[in-house]
């Protein structure tokens, strides 16, 4: 996902989102003019998503706080954000008990 129309590198855009619990990594996009280590994207992995049982709304949900995290005022939102995460995450927990 090419992250440059938020005003963000992928490494920033990493950051932010791994601040609330949303794991991506960043990514090269074709011909990116950032370096490797710094990037212009980032890559939406969905292993763990579709493990956990995600379906769209859950999906849904994730892009919204995805969305809300690249805002520039974006930490007003992060502690909302990583709490709506945590709370999706206990719904749909990796292993049942």
């Amino acid at each position: 996902m090419d992250t440059r129309h938020f005003g963000l590198t992928g490494k920033e855009y990493e950051h932010r989102l791994d601040e609330v619990g949303i794991t991506v990594n960043k990514n090269t996009i074709p011909n990116d003019p950032e370096k490797p280590f710094v990037t212009s994207g980032i890559r939406v992995g969905t292993p763990a998503v579709t493990t956990r049982g995600f379906r769209e709304p859950e999906m849904a949900e994730i892009a919204r706080w995805m969305g809300l995290m690249a805002k520039e005022d974006y930490a007003d939102h992060a502690e909302q954000v990583r709490a709506e995460v945590a709370e999706l995450c206990k719904r749909f927990p990796l292993y049942q008990e």
